[in-house]
């Protein structure tokens, strides 16, 4: 009776993020273009019928309540749906650092879950629900390249660039969002508004690659200059965007020459900081991003999505 799947979790970085102002719910208006990429996170997701409901997570390193857990819930409880939910979940997308690795979980469990069971829930369904999770989970429901407005959660999809490489550069830093923000704020004026509006405006409407301007880089590289540092060591090693992602702390740079990214892959981490990760990225297009999902569902999907079937979430074949 148990049915299960093996799933990645793709991270995001954020090309440009702008912080506008805050808002009288008390969150920030935000404008930021999401990109996935490579680096991924792996679960291993059960689904067994039954008269009661359970939902285990495990795995390395272990998550104090784990968003993975509350998404399985929230399918659960749409579904009106009993049985024992098991998530092994083998984390590789560091946590805390920008990258989407909590919300990517939450994703891939919102759209493996119904599968497994046997029903589909429709997207502007699932986008509500992921919504609930956090504000940029509906992103990863899609992938790709899109716009993000509001907290992050209001998306348009944006034309896809060619293929790109770079690298994630992970320092053993924890940078609080809180604080990242509160610093922000004190930041934030009418003039700097309309600068950010117009800038980000042009380059959206150009179909340009964006500036890869991070508000909170500023604020957060002076509490931990570390990431500055990794800024500006990617830059004169030829990276042609380097940034941090999100509110920290993790930083990415893209090359458009291979050997450029091969050196600079060698230069990280260095001795004086032996605790920096890592990771060769590349960019993952909408395309790459469902052709990926539909591989890992494959045997759970209907036969309809290898013939070219484009309904997005695919459909189960456990379907009654």
């Amino acid at each position: 009776m148990t049915r299960a799947v093996q799933v990645q979790a793709f991270a995001k970085i954020n090309l440009g993020l702008r912080v506008l102002y805050k808002r009288p719910d008390n969150y920030h208006e935000l404008r930021t273009v999401f990109q996935t990429i490579s680096l991924a996170d792996r679960l291993d997701i059960a689904w067994t019928p039954g008269r009661a409901s359970a939902i285990i997570v495990e795995g390395a390193p272990h998550i104090p309540d784990n968003v993975a857990a509350r998404a399985a819930g929230l399918v659960l409880d749409h579904l009106k749906a009993r049985g024992k939910v098991n998530i092994n979940l083998q984390k590789k997308i560091p946590s805390g650092a920008g990258l989407g690795g909590g919300s990517s979980d939450a994703a891939a469990v919102l759209l493996a879950l119904p599968v497994l069971i046997g029903q589909r829930i429709p997207v502007e369904d699932l986008t509500r629900l992921a919504s609930t999770l956090g504000s940029d989970v509906p992103f990863f429901l899609h992938g790709g390249r899109a716009l993000g407005l509001g907290r992050g959660e209001e998306l348009y999809p944006l034309p896809e660039t060619t293929a790109k490489k770079g690298l994630i550069v992970a320092p053993a830093i924890h940078s609080s969002t809180a604080e990242a923000y509160r610093d922000l704020s004190a930041r934030l004026t009418l003039i700097e508004l309309q600068n950010k509006l117009k800038c980000f405006q042009t380059e959206i409407w150009q179909g340009s690659e964006p500036a890869a301007v991070n508000d909170f880089e500023p604020v957060v590289s002076a509490r931990h200059p570390r990431i500055g540092q990794i800024v500006r060591r990617l830059k004169q090693l030829g990276a042609s965007m380097a940034a941090m992602t999100g509110s920290g702390s993790a930083v990415f740079g893209i090359f458009d020459d291979p050997e450029r990214l091969r050196r600079a892959q060698a230069a990280f981490p260095d001795v004086a900081f032996p605790n920096d990760q890592c990771f060769p990225i590349s960019f993952l297009n909408r395309r790459q991003y469902r052709a990926r999902w539909l591989r890992a569902l494959a045997l759970h999907i209907r036969a309809s999505h290898s013939r070219g079937d484009q309904t997005w979430p695919p459909l189960s074949r456990h379907d009654k």
